[in-house]
């Protein structure tokens, strides 16, 4: 079994914790307005904010440089997304969360000097949208009746998602670490992911509190 195999099984139970938050149970029905779904991407706005940052700091590193690729990066396309569903005064909206705030913080603490950590953040991310996110764009397409705008966060039109998925794979198989370093690298995947989870589980809180209020 190669290293990404590995990554994928033993964090097979972070991922499904990740899923399964009320959040995503309210969206994946129906249950929320567009300002609810909005919520999603202005937290996110933070996080691929600060990981895209990071990206740039790595760009030239030998081992985390190779996992930065243009076509992935999000923020531009939440940016449209979000002038579509909250008007020209969209950023005035972004107020990160306190759990948005302490995965931001982890992400400033990690990925801009430590390759095994950008790349940890990097794939729960990215990896994450280009498989998980394909669910979910169905979902918030037949709910609000969009078809581009509003969901382009979702959206890849410069990569083949099964190739590059592929070709990510190789690129963690191929990475030259220790098992040490291998164990630090999942210990960081796992904790992305619980960051993660308590973001979302946060937004579940305040909006589908919200929404039925």
């Amino acid at each position: 079994m190669g290293f990404a195999a590995q990554v994928r099984e033993l964090t097979r139970a972070d991922h499904r914790a990740a899923q399964n938050v009320t959040y995503f149970d309210a969206l994946l029905s129906g249950q929320l307005d567009r300002a609810g779904y909005a919520a999603l991407l202005e937290q996110l706005h933070v996080v691929y904010q600060t990981i895209e940052e990071a990206a740039e700091a790595m760009r030239e590193d030998p081992v985390a440089g190779p996992f930065v690729v243009d076509e992935l990066h999000r923020l531009p396309r939440i940016e449209d997304d979000l002038r579509f569903l909250n008007g020209p005064d969209w950023a005035t909206r972004i107020a990160p969360s306190h759990a948005t705030r302490q995965y931001q913080e982890r992400l400033r603490e990690v990925a801009f000097t430590w390759p095994a950590g950008f790349v940890a953040h990097h794939y729960t991310r990215y990896m994450g949208d280009l498989s998980g996110g394909q669910v979910m764009v169905r979902a918030v397409r037949r709910t609000f009746g969009l078809d581009t705008d509003g969901v382009r966060f979702f959206l890849f039109p410069d990569l083949d998602a099964k190739d590059f998925k592929q070709h990510y794979r190789e690129l963690l198989d191929t990475a030259p670490w220790d098992e040490v370093e291998r164990q630090r690298f999942l210990d960081e995947v796992s904790w992305a992911y619980r960051l993660n989870t308590e973001m979302i589980a946060e937004l579940g809180r305040d909006v589908v509190r919200g929404s039925a209020a």
